[in-house]
């Protein structure tokens, strides 16, 4: 017994130290984390529910972007965009999916657009993509976040 004693005592006293350890600085351990993600991407595409089925990333994000052109491109074609402006066969819209699943659409004009009428034209884009299909908003970290992307809408179709 007395020769385990010392033995003992100096596991304690060394298992004391091993608490004394450090503790990061919270500040310092979010910035860290901070640093570390890629606030470009997203984790998750937005989606409606149709795509929601696929299991693979990469075709739930083609079916989302196919869905919206698709869409967009109906509701724009019951309009005399293609008979106003015959020149004009594709325009790119700028989409915007906020968090809340509203969404905002900016038509976005090559730079001669003096040969449009770009309000007329954003009257129309605005005037017809009101009630638009649900649109569950993109994913970072468990959070949905706002995203834009745009996209070319063809007008004219030969």
């Amino acid at each position: 017994m007395k020769r385990l004693l010392p033995i003992l005592a100096l596991l304690f006293f060394q298992s004391c130290n091993y608490f004394q350890k450090q503790v990061p600085n919270e500040k310092e351990l979010l910035d860290k984390q901070l640093k570390e993600i890629n606030w470009n991407e997203v984790d998750e595409y937005p989606s409606v529910s149709d795509c929601e089925k696929l299991k693979d990333d990469a075709q739930r994000k083609q079916c989302f972007f196919e869905f919206l052109t698709t869409t967009i491109q109906q509701k724009l074609a019951v309009d005399t965009l293609s008979t106003m402006f015959p020149q004009l066969d594709t325009i790119e819209v700028k989409v915007t999916v906020f968090p809340n699943s509203t969404m905002q659409f900016d038509p976005q004009f090559p730079k001669d657009s003096v040969a449009y009428d770009t309000i007329k034209i954003d009257s129309i884009l605005h005037a017809r993509l009101i009630d638009f299909p649900k649109v569950n908003p993109a994913i970072k970290r468990g959070i949905p976040v706002k995203t834009q992307f745009v996209l070319p809408v063809i007008i004219k179709q030969e």
